[in-house]
């Protein structure tokens, strides 16, 4: 997986600049806290992904209302972040408010028993 060195200063912003459930979330992903390592706002081709674990080939996205209206984009993404090989977990922006530890659960349950890089699972 190549990273497009163009896109690292919005990634980095984006890392600044991050949501609350991006930050919710990334509290519980960092350190290994699920087992799995995650970087967060990391660029995989022209898009940046919220969350990536490398070892799994996992991709983590918190679609909130930036993602209304936007369903043929998001499509058209989760094909290309497949055909990479990464596994794709949709997550809505309010479960992660309101519901973490179930959200931890299905994050770690679909890396467990995801079969094929082909899979979009959303919660």
């Amino acid at each position: 997986m190549k990273i497009n060195t163009n896109l690292l200063p919005l990634a980095r912003d984006l890392r600044k600049n991050n949501t609350l459930s991006e930050r919710i979330l990334w509290k519980e992903l960092q350190g290994k806290k699920l087992g799995f390592k995650f970087i967060r706002q990391q660029p995989v081709g022209r898009y940046i992904v919220d969350f990536l674990c490398r070892k799994e080939n996992v991709v983590i996205e918190i679609d909130g209302d930036s993602h209304d209206g936007k369903l043929d984009y998001d499509n058209v993404r989760d094909e290309f972040l497949k055909s990479q090989g990464l596994v794709v977990i949709h997550i809505h922006d309010h479960e992660v408010k309101k519901n973490i530890g179930g959200v931890l659960k299905f994050i770690k349950d679909s890396i467990a028993t995801r079969t094929s890089s082909s899979v979009v699972t959303r919660y």
